[in-house]
């Protein structure tokens, strides 16, 4: 993991340790370790941000991220508010399989990073009432279960690059790939690899070229055949320390996700933010502007398609909502 962009004199990084944690497959870990950043004074307003598929919460103090958003002046000022920016389970400094169990590790799905996530919050940091929960891809669909599980838990719900229904389409079938790349691959050898099994590199690219990027930014970038052996060559080449079995999980984990039954139970102001030309949630479907009519006090916002957004990665650069975002708070204060 890089090196967070962001500074602040209150970044800080904790563990917060659960024993005995239970899965949803009844399967007990007696030690779970959910490592979490945080930025600004615990007398702040607290506000969970929850990161992707295989990222990490110090991921988020990015420049395009952390550092539109957490600065002085800024709309989620760390002079201001306390954030919260847990490692899901089986990502970052968290427990995962690459610690030493590998494929004895628990399996776990989004309801078990969800109630470990509640768990640091209530119990580890004692808050009992977010001011907004912020989630991007993988954290997005958090932010939907966290929503109307929790309903009490905050006053704003922020899902990104997300949608609340079942795991399916493009997005599944292209998560299956990695999975059965990794199971197929004679060098994965059950997950007792002696190295790391070369199709997860070249999945985890065919994956990320077909459902991120952008079609008019793509399009723009690979305007010739040879700038797109160019564009593909420099993806495959790139720096990779992925652990197959860590990926395994975090793509496997996505399968019974489905957080479309309970939307009306959210109470919480939520603003959907998704965009046009995101390659995983086709905005031709119209399921964002169906399901966002189930919630009381919902709203959906697109960012508009150009040659300057990434298609599923738009939503990762705040300056393309950080001003809705900010008009949003404003028309819902703080309860009491």
């Amino acid at each position: 993991m890089s090196s967070p962009d962001f500074t602040h004199p209150t970044v800080q990084e904790h563990d917060c340790l659960i024993q005995d944690f239970k899965f949803h497959t009844g399967e007990v870990l007696p030690e779970l370790k959910l490592h979490y950043t945080s930025i600004g004074s615990p007398t702040g307003e607290p506000i969970l941000i929850l990161h992707g598929t295989l990222g990490s919460g110090a991921g988020l103090l990015n420049p395009k991220f952390g550092g539109e958003l957490f600065g002085p002046g800024q709309l989620f000022d760390a002079n201001q508010y306390f954030i919260i920016l847990p490692d899901a389970i089986g990502t970052g400094k968290s427990s995962k399989p690459s610690d030493g169990l590998r494929m004895r590790f628990p399996k776990y799905n989004y309801d078990d990073m969800v109630t470990a996530q509640h768990h640091l919050v209530t119990e580890h940091l004692g808050i009992q009432r977010l001011r907004a929960i912020l989630g991007y891809s993988m954290g997005g669909m958090h932010v939907w279960q966290w929503a109307q599980q929790f309903p009490d838990m905050m006053d704003i719900a922020v899902p990104m690059a997300s949608l609340p229904t079942e795991m399916s389409g493009r997005n599944w079938i292209m998560r299956r790939l990695i999975i059965d790349s990794i199971r197929n691959d004679p060098d994965w050898l059950q997950g007792n690899y002696l190295q790391q099994p070369a199709s997860l590199q070249f999945a985890s690219a065919f994956y990320s070229m077909a459902t991120n990027g952008g079609n008019m930014a793509m399009a723009k970038a690979a305007n010739t055949r040879a700038n797109a052996d160019a564009l593909l060559n420099a993806k495959l080449t790139e720096p990779f320390d992925g652990d197959a079995n860590d990926h395994l999980y975090q793509w496997s984990a996505s399968e019974d996700y489905n957080a479309a039954a309970g939307l009306e139970r959210i109470s919480a102001a939520l603003l959907a933010i998704n965009s046009a030309d995101d390659e995983r949630y086709p905005i031709e479907n119209g399921v964002l502007e169906r399901e966002i009519l189930r919630i009381q006090h919902g709203k959906s916002f697109t960012i508009p398609a150009s040659e300057l957004t990434c298609g599923h990665g738009t939503a990762a650069q705040a300056k393309f909502w950080k001003h809705e975002l900010a008009d949003f708070f404003q028309q819902h204060p703080a309860k009491s």
